[in-house]
């Protein structure tokens, strides 16, 4: 097996390891906490009957590794539900069955995850380019006007919160001078030049924010980066500002970018809430918000299971993709 190959396959294993102690803990956190579980997991208005039917799903006589041992079981290998007249199967991976809707959580997470991933992965695409464009700008401009002014405006960014931003962008665009209509959310398979119209608002309310954090770090990994030797060894055999910049300094650069590249769209998955809500998009954050509001326990335990799983992903492979960068990083 290959150095790269070995790398990733170890990248692979540490994120399933890491997934299965998230699991772990999210279901302490949730299902060991003192109290009356049933009641939390079926709510306050839930019957006597109903909350004895939860407790009997929910196993609460047996002890709390062998329950933790049936949830795993249905993730992995899915799990039969009484419905009290009946039995219903859920398929894995089976997060369990909301007690306020009777869907199973799987259900509830696939129809908003669509929605999520589409806000997230357009937003990430626009604070790239312009966080990171931002960046090398003014590295590249360091002393000049540009740069002060570039630094200037993302610290506004930085400084300003992302529902304030996406306010101001509705009043200006929409309302004074109509280039858009108020943004209502279209699904890509019913309409796809609708659906992004519908979400381009809420990609740049999200991207404006993201890219004033990029490009502060992208301007001081690309100063450190200039300040090294090798980058004065280049300038000096006469290669060009442009080549030293977009060939050996931006790549020098790429190893904070990619892992706050990571982590950001890892939570932004569930933690978009904000622009969810001021937009009317029905996301995962949406209803994530909804689901704690009502006490849907299994709802919340299953997104944030999700939330999680999104993360470790992100970040394995930000870790694969700086090996690609930097090939040392593999004999680490």
């Amino acid at each position: 097996m290959s150095g790269f190959a070995g790398f990733a396959l170890r990248r692979a294993m540490g994120a399933v390891i890491t997934l299965l102690v998230i699991s772990v803990i999210i279901y302490v956190v949730f299902y060991a906490t003192p109290g009356n579980v049933a009641q939390i997991t079926c709510g306050p208005r839930c019957s006597p009957e109903q909350v004895h039917q939860v407790a009997q799903q929910l196993k609460l006589d047996d002890p709390l590794y062998l329950r933790y041992w049936h949830f795993l079981e249905g993730i992995l290998v899915g799990q039969d539900y009484s419905t009290g007249t009946s039995v219903a199967h859920c398929s894995a991976p089976c997060l369990g069955q909301s007690y306020q809707s009777d869907q199973q959580v799987t259900q509830i997470i696939l129809a908003k995850l669509p929605v999520s991933l589409s806000l997230v992965v357009g937003a990430m695409v626009l604070w790239l380019l312009m966080g990171v464009g931002t960046g090398v700008l003014s590295a590249w401009r360091r002393g000049r006007f540009s740069e002060r002014a570039l630094t200037g405006l993302t610290l506004a960014g930085v400084s300003t919160p992302v529902f304030v931003i996406g306010l101001v962008l509705m009043i200006v665009i929409c309302g004074q001078l109509e280039l858009l209509p108020f943004p209502e959310y279209v699904s890509f398979t019913d309409d796809p030049e609708q659906w992004a119209w519908s979400l381009l608002l809420p990609w740049f309310t999200l991207a404006l924010n993201e890219a004033a954090y990029f490009a502060r770090l992208t301007r001081a990994s690309m100063l450190e980066t200039l300040a090294e030797d090798h980058i004065r060894t280049f300038r000096a055999y006469g290669v060009g500002e442009r080549s030293l910049v977009g060939r050996h300094a931006l790549r020098g650069a790429l190893a904070p970018i990619i892992a706050l590249n990571a982590n950001d769209f890892g939570s932004a998955v569930g933690g978009a809430v904000l622009i969810e809500t001021l937009f009317g998009l029905p996301g995962i954050g949406q209803e994530l918000v909804h689901a704690v509001n009502v006490v849907d326990l299994p709802v919340v335990v299953g997104m944030v299971l999700v939330i999680g799983f999104f993360v470790v992903l992100a970040n394995a492979v930000a870790d694969v993709l700086y090996a690609v960068a930097d090939r040392r990083v593999v004999l680490t």
